[in-house]
């Protein structure tokens, strides 16, 4: 097996090495970012849902940065929501709004969730590594 290429963003690789994930893997031209909350420093949950969820593009876009791209190289979304019928008009107009950019867009799904540990909001991506 070879050795994965792994992402770190700066000063959470302790978060990361506790919970035994990485955060994204570079393969093949793509970079496969694992699901990001609003978690603070020490990870718990921010707890205002909008802040909740410009904290998780923070964390999402602190990946990006670290492998060089940005969320213009964002190919696929994949956003999990506790309890979508009432916080998705929330949430969405705030992603469209402050993080989306223009046209052409990213593929998007959106699941609804039971549970995600204590948080509302996570969004994972896969992003085209630049070149």
């Amino acid at each position: 097996m070879s050795q994965r290429d792994v992402v770190f963003p700066p000063g959470r690789q302790a978060l990361y090495e506790k919970n035994r994930y990485s955060p994204a893997v570079r393969s093949n031209g793509f970079l496969f970012v694992s699901g990001q909350v609003g978690s603070r420093e020490d990870g718990s949950p921010e707890p205002d849902l909008k802040d909740q969820v410009r904290l998780a593009f923070t964390n999402l876009n602190a990946i990006l940065a670290a492998a060089g791209a940005t969320f213009a190289d964002v190919v696929d979304v994949t956003l999990f929501i506790v309890d979508p019928e009432s916080k998705f008009e929330t949430i969405w107009p705030l992603v469209l709004e402050e993080y989306w950019g223009d046209a052409p867009y990213p593929t998007v799904t959106a699941i609804g969730v039971t549970w995600l540990y204590g948080f509302d909001f996570e969004i994972k991506v896969i992003a085209k590594q630049p070149a």
